[in-house]
């Protein structure tokens, strides 16, 4: 067994353990904590496989962002978990349903490459040789060339939603003073100043 093969079963062993431990904790906090240590486990396969990139992707975006928002939430808001556990088997159908589908398509994918060995030659665009082309230059070129309009896309439906979220949660209050940039500019000295004239032996 070469070192590169210990690392993948290193790393692949301890993402589906944690990745099992985030929904058999019962601290959520926990739950988050085991979240973080399959994200870093994931990332160490990208690595093997020569995909960088997505590694650090993976890294900055889910665990230095999602990851740690997740936590902050967890620990910040004061939820009655227990009530939550009570009424999580309302949704075990859906979550069934949802695990159904998943399963089926991992089968498909799975099962089409062991019936179909071929399968892979009749890709579209491969994977260019790392020796030639970086991992991080060949995604760049299928993002901003063959799928640039679905990449614009995506960058406008999350603008939509981040809009959306502001617009939802933004709640102006009457008794809060705020500046008027229009106002200001707009400001004249005869409406800016006053002049005030005082008679000797009198104050304002």
């Amino acid at each position: 067994m070469g070192l590169q093969a210990l690392f993948f079963y290193l790393f692949a062993f301890v993402a589906i353990a944690s990745a099992f431990m985030v929904i058999w904790a019962r601290n959520p906090v926990h739950s988050v904590l085991f979240l973080i240590l399959t994200f870093f486990n994931a990332a160490g396969l990208f690595l093997l496989t020569g995909a960088e990139f997505l590694a650090m992707i993976l890294l900055v975006v889910y665990v230095g962002a999602v990851a740690v928002l997740f936590l902050f939430v967890v620990m910040m808001l004061d939820i009655d978990f227990t009530k939550l556990r009570s009424t999580a088997l309302e949704y075990a159908p859906v979550g069934a349903l949802i695990g159904l589908i998943l399963a089926a398509e991992l089968i498909v994918v799975i099962g089409g490459s062991v019936i179909s060995p071929e399968i892979g030659k009749s890709i579209a665009n491969p994977i260019p040789d790392l020796a030639t082309r970086t991992n991080t230059a060949a995604l760049g070129d299928q993002l901003y060339t063959t799928y640039v309009y679905f990449f614009q896309i995506a960058g406008l439906v999350l603008l939509v939603a981040m809009i959306g979220a502001i617009v939802l949660t933004l709640r102006h209050r009457t008794n809060i003073k705020r500046q008027d940039i229009a106002t200001q500019v707009a400001r004249t000295p005869e409406t800016a100043v006053e002049v005030v004239k005082v008679k000797p032996g009198q104050g304002l």
